[in-house]
């Protein structure tokens, strides 16, 4: 899969729903926002939880969306991958799968 191009047609999807529903994504970018923000949890171990929760519920834009987050805040191929087991464990072979596919948009947005 070309992550990068699928991630772009997502973005313009989503763009047209917004467009329909504005009150919805001023209520959800807010919840983003406040979900994401630094506290006990920095926002890459809650990215990794948001990680999982995309693998678990098989949602090919949530992990690239996720993806990039964790490239942006310079996750390591190696926490990827650590975090990947503990996902696939939890998960069983559909989770290792998708698991499968987050590590391959991982290596295409950090240009490995």
């Amino acid at each position: 899969m070309n992550w990068t191009k699928f991630l772009g047609e997502t973005a313009a999807r989503i763009g047209v729903l917004q467009k329909e529903t504005p009150d919805m994504f001023v209520g959800f970018n807010a919840m983003s926002v406040a979900a994401k923000k630094s506290g006990v949890l920095d926002e890459k171990t809650k990215e990794l939880i948001a990680l999982g929760i995309a693998i678990s519920t098989r949602c090919d834009s949530c992990i690239g969306f996720h993806i990039k987050s964790l490239v942006r805040l310079k996750t390591t191929r190696e926490e990827l991958c650590e975090a990947l087991a503990m996902i696939g464990y939890m998960g069983g072979g559909p989770s290792i799968a998708f698991g499968a596919k987050a590590l391959e948009a991982y290596d295409e947005f950090s240009g490995r």
